[in-house]
């Protein structure tokens, strides 16, 4: 039986390893967003910086390992059974709760899963020990078993740090801009330099100064050399650090912004392995700890089972190993190179502290539409207490140049090279104060929240963009709440089922978890893969008519192309009564209608990028645009109609309804084919052919109607069926007149040297 506890320790080993890999992918949006997010260097440059930063971090971090022995739980109310139990409980939960969040593209706090799980597993094993032993003792005596003291300490740090985040963030960006401005690039060099000084020397000073006493690998008299000359240190670092940046930027013609975003993006990845690597191997050390002092005969000096060796062993202070931390921080590097998932995960923070306008990814609510009134109404009245002339200079700081041609918005920084520098420099600074106090912080709430803090004071959050804005915070802040809560109970649970089944509890568990992980870690490759494959719509971006007309073509034989699919879809579901395959069409039209939104909230940049002789190209995609928007609309109408229907367990449509749906489809289809076969070629001899068939679409669609009113009048039918029935053929008509009308715009428009054809003229051929 005691070898039970080998596997464990070996399952433990594979879980940490596991869950580095799922930790490193969800915290990868910590350090790179501020970098990723300002464009300042080469994606792999980036890439060598953070790793670096990683592996140093790494091996500073052995402090911080005893927040998971002895942080949140008192080691010596529990024997080393209970112990193990504990640990295994919170790993099983922690890698199955931030696959889930990575599987979804949201970041979340490792911190706070680590903190929950570590309390509900010990509260779990606690109360059972309380009701099971006959001791005398309540649910009262539970604060015997918990670090009351140490685990409030972390909570409130961890929920303060999102206030003192987004403070400090704005503070010291309004700052920052009301010095240098958007255009920062034309003032002095000494400003620059100042800036840099003043940035640098916070940045290593947290990390290398107050992060240094934490690194098991330095001595002790360095420690004690650089902790007692903290004011000597700062002054002559500040001096030195501006010197120099002076000299790279007069001599070297060398951007200083840029490389304070390196030296920041350096700093926040040793801040993070610092701070956050107990978050993913704290407990499997605890338990390798703990299993060493069990097996020590000097330690275990009378023999003691698992079941009545206590580990007050835990209580001391013990130094993690070198090598543990030397391979934990490789295995961390490795992930962030090679994660899929770290490069999906970084896009919500970068998104919602954009400077310029987005299709918004979160939708406004009642709590974010009043807190933006608020803002507004106390912004305006402290607007009024100030002089005039101090609200034109301000205004005057804030005013950045815009960029003309602005179609290209991804290709476009999301922010500039002042933003994300105070970014990396504020959230390094903050982590590195709390790593020092021995303080699980969490990076994610940190980096999240100085980022939102920032663009706040940067005015990114305009009348256009602020009530989404907020909305997004609100909805990632509830997602950590919600963490928080999932991570307690779920760990809870975990620890009650090994607590009771033991050795076969352990295995299913642990064979439960690798299957949850191989789903999702195939489910996401799929996703993957399907969206490198699947059909997106392209905005133009070209400056005039006939650039537009050859931009377009491309994308009405894509959405011909899916409206043939979704058309299809819904007659044969129909036609089986399938749920299943009517739920997937109706969220292929919902995707392609919201493509053909964006497409339409993009008119703004198209137009401001047209060539002034080139209004006929505006009026020619505007008129496109609303013809596509048309088809998706009788797509997305015949799609949720037919979905609700067998949703709501009506009778299915006759034989005859279905064999004439099926015979429109199939006409259909041979339209779509022949209208995507002429945009792909770009053939507009084939166009003018299939308007040549325009009437004979209509006519079968209105032969169709015709007989179902005949069926109505002769025959017993059920009124949904007729209702339904009727209202697919309206739609189809409606789909076939936004069809040709689409035709008709691109036929005639296709080259003003060409004449072009009638649709008359067309039919009498």
């Amino acid at each position: 039986m005691e070898n039970i506890y080998s596997y464990m320790l070996v399952a433990l080993a594979v879980l940490a390893i596991a869950d580095l890999v799922v930790g490193v992918s969800n915290d990868a949006v910590n350090f790179l967003n501020s970098a990723i997010g300002s464009k300042a260097v080469s994606f792999k440059t980036l890439m060598i910086v953070a790793s670096i930063g990683i592996a140093f971090g790494a091996m500073s971090s052995s402090g911080m390992m005893e927040i998971a022995r002895k942080g949140i739980f008192v080691p010596g109310e529990f024997m080393f059974d209970e112990i193990m139990i504990i640990f295994m409980a919170v790993m099983i939960t922690d890698i199955l709760l931030l696959d889930f969040f990575n599987t979804l593209g949201l970041p979340t706090s490792t911190t706070v899963s680590i903190v929950f799980e570590l309390l509900g597993a010990s509260v779990c094993i606690a109360i059972l020990k309380i009701t099971s032993e006959n001791n005398g003792q309540t649910i009262l005596n539970l604060g015997n078993y918990i670090n009351n003291e140490k685990a409030i300490e972390i909570i409130l740090g961890i929920l303060l740090s999102v206030v003192v985040a987004f403070s400090i963030g704005a503070i010291i960006q309004f700052i920052s801009r009301l010095l240098l401005s958007f255009n920062f690039a034309d003032k002095p060099k000494l400003y620059g330099a100042i800036f840099s000084g003043f940035a640098t020397t916070s940045i290593l000073y947290f990390i290398l100064i107050k992060g240094i006493k934490n690194a098991a690998f330095m001595s002790d008299e360095i420690k004690t050399l650089i902790t007692t000359n903290n004011i000597a240190l700062l002054s002559i670092s500040f001096v030195v650090l501006t010197l120099i940046s002076l000299a790279t930027i007069t001599f070297f013609k060398i951007n200083i912004y840029k490389i304070i975003i390196v030296i920041g993006t350096f700093a926040l990845a040793v801040a993070f392995a610092g701070n956050d690597l107990v978050n993913f191997i704290g407990p499997t050390t605890g338990a390798y700890q703990a299993f060493l002092d069990f097996s020590n005969p000097e330690v275990n000096t009378l023999g003691l089972s698992a079941s009545e060796f206590s580990m007050e062993s835990l209580g001391n202070k013990i130094y993690t190993p070198t090598y543990i931390l030397l391979a934990a921080g490789l295995i961390m590097v490795l992930t962030l190179w090679f994660s899929s998932k770290a490069k999906a995960v970084v896009k919500t923070s970068v998104d919602l502290s954009r400077q310029d306008d987005i299709n918004e990814r979160f939708q406004p609510n009642f709590l974010s539409r009043n807190i933006v009134r608020l803002s507004i109404a106390a912004s305006n009245s402290f607007n009024n207490l100030l002089p005039s002339s101090t609200k034109v200079y301000i205004d005057k700081q804030f005013r950045h140049t815009r960029i003309p041609a602005l179609v290209k918005t991804k290709d476009l920084p999301a922010f500039d090279l002042i933003r994300a520098s105070v970014n990396l420099m504020v959230a390094s600074v903050l982590i590195s104060i709390a790593t020092s106090m021995k303080l699980p912080l969490s990076t994610t709430y940190v980096t999240f929240m100085v980022a939102m803090g920032t663009s706040l004071a940067d005015r990114a959050w305009g009348s256009e963009s602020a009530v989404y804005r907020v909305a997004g915070v609100l909805n990632v802040i509830g997602g950590w709440f919600f963490t928080a809560l999932s991570a307690f109970v779920a760990s809870a649970i975990m620890a009650f089922i090994l607590y009771y089944g033991g050795a076969y509890a352990l295995v299913a568990l642990l064979v439960f978890t690798v299957i949850v992980l191989i789903k999702n870690y195939l489910n996401h490759r799929k996703q993957s893969i399907e969206l490198k494959e699947e059909d997106k719509l392209q905005k133009a971006e070209s400056s005039s008519t006939q650039g537009v007309i050859i931009e377009s073509a491309e994308n009405i034989a894509n959405v011909v192309k899916r409206g043939n699919k979704i058309y299809t879809g819904a007659v044969n579901g129909l036609a089986t009564h399938n749920l299943k395959s009517l739920k997937k069409n109706k969220k292929q039209v919902e995707k392609l209608s919201n493509e053909i939104d964006d497409l339409k909230d993009n008119i703004y940049y198209f137009i401001k990028n047209l060539e002034d002789p080139s209004v006929n190209a505006s009026n020619f995609y505007i008129s496109i645009l609303g013809d596509l928007q048309d088809m998706a609309q009788s797509l997305n109408y015949i799609s949720n109609a037919s979905y609700k229907h067998v949703n709501n367990n009506h009778k299915k449509l006759k034989f005859s309804q279905i064999k004439e749906l099926k015979e429109i489809d199939a006409v259909l289809q041979q339209l779509f084919d022949d209208t995507k076969r002429a945009f792909d070629s770009q053939s507009f001899e084939e166009i003018g052919n299939v308007l040549g068939e325009k009437s004979t679409f209509f006519n079968l669609v209105t032969e169709k109607i015709q007989k179902q009113v005949e069926r109505t009048r002769s025959e017993e039918s059920s009124p949904k069926n007729t209702t339904l029935y009727f209202s697919l053929l309206l739609e189809t008509k409606d789909l076939l007149k936004a069809t040709m009308s689409l035709l008709e715009e691109y036929y005639n428009a296709h080259d003003a040297s060409v004449k072009p054809a009638k649709i008359n003229d067309v039919e009498e051929e």
